[in-house]
Formats: structure tokens, sequence, C-alpha cells
């Protein structure tokens, strides 16, 4: 395999993320982790599976960052995790300085390469990725929308008993509390969910995707989700290696659009091997957009904190 993808942090997203990664046959994969051992054990024990599971993939760990050298996507994994009774904004300096040390590298060894955040504070840890890399800003993006409205496709699904991918959904914002699922983007077939589903479902529904993070950690207890996130970040990867220009929500960039400037937030953006091809204007409601802004102003003061104007 020709093509290349880092994955920064070997904990359980990451190590998802390169299962995930190394069965769609992507891309070989290089994990790093600051601990010494973890990638490697972890790295071998996924090429050897690739017999048994049918991919060709290689996968392999490491301590050092310089193997990532030449990386078509890097994959930010790393950082401390949610706990419960902790938001993500509780994890900010503490992973802002993770994302800094990091970020120093990807530019030293994988300058072409663009960067995917999932770290959380997703949206402000992209953001600080951006800045720290200098990489424009189409290349550098957090995957968050696509988790969010994967969620909610589940949450649909399982109210209906129907087809998960027959259900799409559409969620904006930032990737916390303020998010904003919209229902009227929503559908099960093409046919709208509000024809489907009570409006007093709807509105639970949609509560339960923005708090979707914060459920698992609570039945978790020691850690927090890792399969669906990994699952989304390889969706994004496989949009940009395919070039599929696929629809999708994602913290990108904006520059006004929504009335929204000079920061990173969950959006539709068009995903393709340019990376953020551009972003799509829907037609809001007027508490629809207050929401999205209101998501925004809110990251906006969380960015000060870390030394943003």
């Amino acid at each position: 395999m020709n093509k290349k993808i880092a994955v920064i942090g070997a904990g359980h997203v990451g190590a998802t993320c390169s299962m995930y990664l190394a069965e769609a046959n992507l891309a070989d994969i290089v994990m790093v982790d600051i601990i010494e051992g973890v990638p490697q054990g972890k790295g071998l024990d996924l090429t050897e599976a690739g017999p048994v599971r049918g991919y060709n993939a290689k996968v392999f760990g490491t301590n050092k960052m310089s193997d990532i050298k030449g990386a078509d996507i890097v994959i930010m994994t790393a950082g401390l995790p949610r706990k419960p009774g902790m938001s993500r904004e509780d994890l900010l300096s503490k992973n802002a300085d993770i994302i800094a040390s990091v970020a120093g590298s990807i530019k030293k060894y994988a300058p072409k390469s663009f960067v995917i955040v999932v770290s959380n504070p997703l949206d402000l840890m992209t953001y600080h990725m951006q800045k720290k890399t200098g990489f424009p800003k189409n290349r550098v993006l957090g995957q968050a929308g696509v988790l969010d409205s994967t969620r909610m496709r589940a949450f649909v699904a399982m109210e209906l008993d129907v087809a998960m991918t027959d259900v799409q959904a559409m969620v904006l914002g930032g990737h916390g509390d303020t998010m904003v699922p919209l229902p009227r983007y929503t559908t099960v077939a093409g046919i709208p969910i509000g024809e489907l589903i009570p409006k007093d479902r709807i509105k639970e529904i949609s509560k339960r995707t923005a708090v979707g993070g914060g459920e698992i950690v609570k039945l978790l207890k020691t850690g927090s989700a890792y399969y669906a996130p990994a699952a989304a970040t390889v969706d994004m990867c496989r949009a940009i290696f395919c070039d599929e220009k696929k629809v999708l929500p994602a913290s990108a960039y904006l520059t006004g659009q929504y009335g929204i400037k000079d920061i990173y937030i969950g959006v539709p953006i068009v995903l393709g091997a340019k990376g953020v091809e551009r972003i799509l204007e829907l037609k809001l409601t007027k508490g629809e957009l207050k929401s999205l802004q209101k998501s925004a102003a809110t990251y906006k003061k969380h960015l000060e904190f870390l030394g943003y104007k």
C-alpha cells in the first residue's frame, strides 16, 4: 500500500481506529503512543489478525513521532479521557498542551497531511491544532458531527425498529452539550421523521443525542466511547482518500457562514480529496440559527482562555 495514516494515541479510540482502518484496507497505519510497548503490541496484534480478517494493511506501533513521516492523514486521538462529572471543557488546558506538542511534530514530519482531530474538547482542540500547525484550514478538521449524527441515526432506528443505514441525520454546533440536532433534516429512506415519530419523542431523541457521549461515560465509569468515534473517523478518512465528495457534518473553520467566523464548529461540509471542499449553508429557522450561534459563542469564550482573541 502506498497510502499511510498516522494515529496519534494507542488507547481505545486510537486502537479501534487502527483496527477499522486496517479492515477497510485504506492504508498502512502507524500508531504512536508515549507508553513503551503498548503501540508496538497492539500494532503487532492487529497485523497478525490480517490473514483471518482479510486485510493486507500493515499496522506498525512506535513511540517515536518521527515515524509518522510522510503520512497522508494524521488522526489525533491522544489526550486525557473524560471522567464521570467532567465536562469536555474541563479537559481544555491539559489537552491543549498535548495538542501543541503533537502539532509541532506533524508540521515537521507530515507537512502535507490532513489532520482529523478526535481529542476533546473537540472544536477547541481542532482550532488549536490548526493554529499550531499553520496548515491550510481545509486540511484540518474535527470529527464531531459525524459521530453526533451517527448517534442520532442509531436512536431513530431504535425508535422505529428500522434499518440504521436507512436513517440520515444532521447535527450541527459544538461537540458538547450545546450541539444542535436538526430533526427537520433527519429522514428515514427520505421520509422526514416528523411524519413517523411524535414530537415529544423526537424531542427526547434530540436530547439524548446531545448527551450521547456523557451517557456512555456514566455507564463505563472509567472511560469514554470509542467504537462509534473510531467508526466516524474512518468514514472521514475514506471520504478523503476516495474523493467521495461526501456531505457530512464536521467541525470546520467558518469565515462568516451562519453569521459565525474565526472558529471551528460543527457544520455540513463536502469532504473530498482536498479536505473540506466547501461548507453548505442550510436554511435554518430563527431558533436553530440562534442555537448554533450560541454554541459558537460558548466556544469563543473558551478560546480566550487559550490565549486566542
